[in-house]
């Protein structure tokens, strides 16, 4: 049985991901199933990196894997609308980062997002 809101988290990962190869404009996206959701998303992008800065000052923006930074950017945004539980949330960063991030993308978002949310 596979979990939706696992399935629904890759769509909106999927979509935010191609934002960020489309200088962060939705209408150049085709095919965005959640519309909505990631201009909800991309409203708040300026607050969300500045945490992620904050939490990873080793690290410029710029510098963070695309994925991993939508990975983190979609997990924080959760965090402030959802009432998804953090540990909850984290586990789902290094699951998605498992899935689409490189080898060392889980244990960087572990990082980040235990910092911010845990």
């Amino acid at each position: 049985m596979s979990d939706q809101r696992h399935e629904h988290r890759e769509e909106l990962l999927r979509d935010l991901f191609a934002c960020t190869f489309n200088g962060l404009h939705t209408e150049r996206i085709e095919n965005v199933k959640n519309l909505e959701h990631i201009k909800e998303i991309l409203t708040e992008l300026t607050d969300l990196d500045l945490i992620i800065q904050a939490s990873a000052p080793e690290r410029s923006l710029t510098e963070i894997n695309k994925v991993d930074l939508a990975i983190m950017r979609l997990i924080m945004f959760e965090s402030k609308h959802a009432d998804t539980p953090p540990k909850v949330l984290v586990d789902e960063g290094i699951e998605l980062a498992k899935e689409f991030g490189s080898d060392s993308s889980p244990r960087f978002i572990n990082g980040v997002l235990a910092q911010i949310l845990l």
